[in-house]
This record gives C-alpha cells, structure tokens and sequence, in this order.
C-alpha cells in the first residue's frame, strides 16, 4: 500500500504550527507569497485567527483567517496563491484587487501569480473591511417576529 504524499496536519499541532509547516512544505514563491500575505493579514487586523479547516483524505486542509467569522482563506495551488475572501461580493474593491471568482455571489478572490506585487496598503484595507462586516452581522441581535395568530376557519 502507498503512503500518501500529502502532509496530514497532526491533531496537537496548532494551526498557527501547520500553517508554518506548509509554507515550509511549498519551499518555492509560493511559500514567501503565503507568508507574506499571512503576514499583512495580521498586520491589517492583530485580533485575525489562524484555523486549519477543510483537511481530509484527498486535501490537506486550507489556511483560514477569521475575525468573528472567515475573513479569507490562503491557499496554494502550481501556479497561483489564491486568497479567497468569504463575503467578498458585498465589500467594495476601489483597488480591483479581486481577479477571480468574479462571478459568484458570496465570494471573491484574489490570485497572486509568481511575479505579482502585492498593493499592500489596498489589501489591508479589504482585510478591515472584511472583519468589519462580520462584526457588523454579529453586533445586529436577530429580531424575532411573533407568530401571526391563528385565524378560525369557517366550517
């Protein structure tokens, strides 16, 4: 039987220590790109939460960053590093910075190809912007409307 070649995350690890692990893993631009976003990201919002979510037996799991709620995700694929931003449909984007899944209704994305200059200060300010509509949605208490009252039939 073959082993496979990917890299569960162990259970006792933490996610900060696995994300750590697979920036290491890639070892080519696409670890230094992760880092690097990994990096603006806490500096955009010190309170972000690192989680690894997502693994199972075909994937290792993805790098997620929260806040109340996922901010965005950091994932690796051959040719792009790929920021998926949870609600990023309802955030405005006067940079452009969303180049992907520009079609969907909830997410968007930003793909980061060998190369690519990151605008740092734009992509901090999406990064505010996300956390703060997910504390928007959180501050708002769920309103409970009364039932409607039975009406009597006629019989």
């Amino acid at each position: 039987m073959k082993k496979s070649l990917a890299k569960k995350p162990v259970a006792t690890e933490s996610a900060a220590a696995t994300i750590d692990a697979r920036i290491r893993e890639l070892g080519d631009w696409r670890g230094k790109t992760l880092a690097k976003v990994r990096q603006i990201i806490h500096e955009a919002d010190p309170e972000i939460v690192e989680e690894w979510k997502w693994a199972k037996a075909s994937s290792p799991g993805t790098p997620v960053f929260s806040h109340d709620g996922i901010v965005c995700t950091g994932e690796a694929y051959k040719s792009v590093v790929k920021m998926t931003f949870a609600k990023g449909a309802t955030l405005k984007d006067p940079s452009g910075l969303f180049n992907s899944s520009l079609e969907g209704n909830v997410r968007r994305a930003i793909d980061i190809h060998e190369g690519d200059n990151i605008n740092e200060a734009a992509l901090k300010n999406l990064i505010r912007a996300a956390v703060a509509l997910n504390l928007k949605g959180k501050s708002k208490p769920k309103s409970k409307t009364e039932p409607k009252p039975k009406q009597a039939r006629k019989v």
